[in-house]
């Protein structure tokens, strides 16, 4: 069964909503414990870009799969 391109994207971006909501609390307790020290403004412009790099990789990886799997 092949995943429409609408569906590909919606698992896309639940998945990673799901992993930024994962990457907040790890990357806070990360920076505690190892000292380093970030503006909250530098941190959510590390958790945008990569949810902006994870989103384009889990939906071009999803569609990847769904073409070779037919």
């Amino acid at each position: 069964m092949s995943q429409s391109r609408a569906t590909s994207l919606i698992e896309a971006v639940t998945n990673v909503t799901v992993g930024f909501g994962l990457v907040l609390v790890v990357q806070a307790m990360l920076f505690q414990a190892t000292g380093i020290k970030a503006s909250l403004r530098e941190q959510l412009g590390l958790y945008i870009a990569f949810t902006v790099l994870s989103l384009a990789r889990s939906y071009v990886l999803r569609r990847v799969f769904t073409r070779l799997g037919r």
